[in-house]
């Protein structure tokens, strides 16, 4: 009985997908809504399979772009919220003009990049960092503050150094919370690229997309929202994944 409500529970997330593809074409078809405005989804999927290689050589360059955007920031600021979340002095220097950043507009500069690095994927990588870098550092900032101040208080009391307590304490309780801002930070990561894309790019899913629109073709854009979500679905699995690979304390919670 445990081992098929497991089964049932697993089954809920495809399921809701197929009923919101259902809702879609049934909306479709009782609406008699016209295929310039909502195409069903019958013809969106065989558009999918008709311009397969045209999706799949554009989608390579945005997915490229969202993993490095994604991975950079990761590097990035990970280490530097654990400098800011342990120094008061970093927390002083530094997080000011982190947040000054943040204030600044990401598409107002996203025209700067172009002229500064090109209409390359290097102007798309770094709006991505731009725009996932701040929830990833206020998060890890968080869960590496998470600590309650008796826990420390106790480690060092038993002589436990530095490392150790970051290690076997600060590290793993910060963990669950870092890995909230990566989702987050994963979400935003694909609309930055294609946000990047719309502003300047001869490639892409941006560029398929804004191209869709230009001409009218219904069926192509939707067809590349569709493999856009494929792509937030799919960066969203290898990060929950991840979690669960390196967080076993967490996932026994749910035994």
């Amino acid at each position: 009985m445990k081992l098929v409500r497991r089964i049932a529970w697993n089954l809920l997330p495809p399921l809701t997908f197929v009923a919101m593809v259902g809702l879609w074409w049934g909306a479709v078809v009782v609406f008699k809504i016209p295929a310039y405005l909502l195409p069903g989804p019958d013809a969106v999927f065989s558009r999918i399979v008709s311009d397969a290689a045209l999706l799949w050589s554009h989608g390579q360059i945005t997915l490229l772009e969202i993993v490095l955007g994604l991975g950079l920031t990761i590097v990035a600021a990970i280490p530097l919220g654990l400098l800011i979340a342990l120094s008061a002095l970093a927390k002083q220097v530094v997080y000011p003009p982190i947040m000054l950043m943040q204030l600044v507009p990401k598409i107002a500069v996203a025209p700067l990049f172009l002229v500064w690095l090109g209409f390359g994927i290097e102007s798309k990588v770094l709006l991505t960092i731009l725009m996932t870098f701040f929830p990833l550092l206020i998060a890890s900032i968080s869960g590496f503050m998470i600590l309650d101040d008796r826990l420390l208080y106790l480690t060092r009391s038993m002589g436990a150094s530095w490392w150790d307590t970051f290690r076997y304490l600060r590290f793993p309780a910060a963990l669950p919370v870092i890995f909230s801002g990566i989702k987050t930070s994963a979400t935003i990561a694909a609309t930055a690229a294609i946000v990047a894309e719309f502003v300047g790019a001869n490639r892409g899913l941006g560029y398929v997309l804004l191209r869709g629109t230009s001409s009218m073709d219904i069926e192509l854009v939707f067809a590349v929202l569709v493999v856009l979500t494929g792509i937030g679905i799919a960066i969203n699995y290898v990060v929950e994944f991840c979690e669960w690979a390196i967080t076993p304390w967490e996932r026994a919670k749910y035994k």
